[in-house]
């Protein structure tokens, strides 16, 4: 198994790293090949240029700052996020790497004639999101949770066509208490297992 862990938070003494923390340990547990970007450490730039913009379908352009993130990307065939939710969404450094990677050739192919676009991650057999959430479940939902249906939903269609997914999020975050937090943490450990069990 080769897995890829894209962490999001800027504070690396967080409780998304604690939650980062469990799912690693999950992963060498079973003695998975791992690869951790960490977005913050590693000074990701989200931001899509005017050249990228321009040059966006042309599968020849440069990629030379973000070939690492690519190389990691093709490698996987298990890709996990962990991250906090804000505003209901991505942060925008998450949504910023999926801007600038998941790009035409990589994550995708561009439609040729009246065809929709292919899916180029077919590779990737199990997709996780471990996230937290200041709102409740239930707001969260009637907002329409973007921030999960992008990765789940969205980002799942560039992958293998039976994809094994897994999500777990501790909701109302900001009046979390110690029990609260050590039980998402078991709830993350228990998802990771079934993500990765063979």
């Amino acid at each position: 198994m080769n897995a890829l862990v894209v962490f999001c938070h800027p504070d690396c003494n967080s409780y998304s790293a604690a939650v980062l923390d469990v799912v690693v340990s999950q992963l060498e547990r079973v003695k998975a090949q791992l690869r951790v970007i960490d977005l913050y450490d590693d000074g990701f730039q989200p931001a899509l240029t005017l050249d990228e913009w321009t040059s966006y379908e042309r599968t020849d352009r440069a990629t030379d700052d973000i070939s690492h993130h690519i190389d990691a990307l093709r490698w996987c065939d298990t890709l996990i996020f962990v991250y906090p939710t804000w505003w209901y969404g991505l942060p925008a450094l998450l949504k910023g790497w999926l801007d600038r990677v998941m790009i035409p050739g990589v994550a995708f192919h561009m439609p040729e004639g009246n065809e929709g676009i292919k899916p180029g991650l077919g590779h990737i057999r199990r997709l996780g999101v471990y996230t937290t959430c200041g709102a409740s479940r239930w707001l969260t939902l009637v907002v329409g949770a973007p921030g999960r249906k992008t990765i789940m939903r969205g980002f799942g269609l560039l992958c293998h066509r039976r994809v094994k997914r897994s999500f777990a999020a501790h909701y109302n975050m900001d009046s979390s208490t110690p029990e609260s937090r050590e039980q998402h943490l078991r709830r993350v450990k228990r998802s990771v297992s079934r993500l990765i069990e063979t």
